[in-house]
C-alpha cells in the first residue's frame, strides 16, 4: 500500500485541479477576471491552511530565512508566473492550445530532474511522457480546429508548462528539510503575496463578499481545488520522482474533459475519448511502477 501511496496522491491531486472549472464559470459569471481568481485562490488557501497549521503545530510555521528561495519558487516562480502565462493564454488564444502548451511541463520536469536530481529517463517514462502529449492534444480538441497560434501566446503557453513543472523542482528541495504542510503553507502566503500587483485586491474582496454564493464558491475554490490538491501533490513527491510526477498530475485534463462533457454539455468525438483513454494508460503505466523512497527516509 505505501508503495503506490505518491501515485494515489498525486492522481486524486489532479483530479482535484481538473474540476475547478465547477468553480471558475460560476466566479466568471459574477465577473471576476481571470487573475482575480487565481487571487482568490492563493488568499482563501493561505489563510484557511495558516489557521488549521497554527491550531494543529505551529512549529510547522517556523522556517529558516535562508530557505525562503524555495518558497519563492513555489509560491511566486511556480504558482504566480504560471497563472500569469496560462491566463494569457487563454484570454488571447484558444483554450485548447493554452492546455496542450501547459502540459509540456512534464518534458521540463523531466529535464531538470535529470539534471538537479540524477532521476533516470527510463524507457517506460519517454513512452508515458508522449502518450501524455498527445493524449493533451487530442482531449483539447486541438486537431482540426483549424485556428494559427500567435508568438506571444505560443510563449506564453511554453512558459506555463515551464513555471507549472518548476513547482515539483522547487518543491523536491523543500521537502528536504520541512514537511508538506510547512512547504504548502509557505507555497501559498507567497503565492497571495506574489499574485496582488496583477489582481485588483480591493475590488476582488469587495466581489467576493458580495453574496452567499460567492463567498461559498471562494472558499470552495481554495479549498477543494487549490488547498487539497496542491497538499496531496507536495506530499506525494516525498514518494514519487519530479518526472512521474509531472505525468500522473496529466490526469487533470482529463477530468477536466470529462466534467466538461458529462455537466456542461460539451462536445466529444472519438479523438478527445481516445485522449481520455491515452492519458489514462500513461497513468497506468506510471502508477505501477516502483516508486522512490521518503526523503527524509520515512
Amino acid at each position: 500500500m505505501q508503495k503506490h501511496k505518491g501515485s494515489f496522491q498525486i492522481i486524486t491531486a489532479g483530479i482535484l485541479w481538473g474540476v475547478i472549472s465547477l468553480f471558475v464559470r460560476r466566479l466568471s459569471a459574477w465577473e471576476f477576471d481571470p487573475m482575480q481568481i487565481a487571487f482568490v485562490r492563493m488568499t482563501t488557501a493561505a489563510v484557511m491552511l495558516t489557521l488549521f497549521a497554527l491550531f494543529r503545530d505551529k512549529s510547522r510555521m517556523k522556517i529558516k530565512l535562508r530557505d525562503i528561495w524555495m518558497f519563492a519558487g513555489t509560491g511566486i516562480i511556480s504558482i504566480v508566473l504560471f497563472n500569469c502565462c496560462y491566463f494569457y493564454g487563454l484570454i488571447h488564444g484558444e483554450a485548447s492550445v493554452a492546455v496542450v502548451l501547459l502540459y509540456t511541463s512534464p518534458i521540463f520536469i523531466m529535464i531538470f530532474s535529470r539534471i538537479i536530481f540524477k532521476d533516470k529517463i527510463t524507457t517506460s517514462k519517454i513512452i508515458a511522457l508522449i502518450m501524455t502529449i498527445v493524449g493533451c492534444v487530442l482531449v483539447s480538441g486541438a486537431i482540426g480546429s483549424g485556428h494559427s497560434v500567435s508568438a506571444l501566446v505560443f510563449t506564453a503557453g511554453i512558459c506555463s508548462g515551464l513555471f507549472y513543472g518548476l513547482y515539483s523542482i522547487f518543491g523536491k528541495f523543500a521537502l528536504e528539510k520541512y514537511d508538506s504542510l510547512t512547504v504548502t503553507v509557505y507555497t501559498f502566503i507567497f503565492g497571495a503575496i506574489g499574485s496582488l500587483p496583477f489582481s485588483r485586491p480591493v475590488d476582488t474582496v469587495k466581489l467576493a463578499v458580495s453574496s452567499p454564493e460567492v463567498i461559498l464558491l471562494c472558499i470552495g475554490i481554495g479549498l477543494i481545488s487549490t488547498l487539497l490538491p496542491y497538499y496531496l501533490y507536495t506530499e506525494g513527491l516525498r514518494y514519487t520522482e519530479p518526472s512521474r510526477a509531472g505525468i500522473l498530475a496529466a490526469v487533470e485534463p482529463m477530468a477536466g474533459a470529462l466534467i466538461g462533457i458529462t455537466l456542461f454539455g460539451e462536445s466529444h468525438n472519438i479523438l478527445k475519448l481516445s485522449g481520455i483513454v491515452l492519458i489514462l494508460f500513461a497513468l497506468i503505466v506510471n502508477s505501477f511502477k516502483k516508486t522512490v523512497k521518503n526523503v527524509k527516509g520515512e
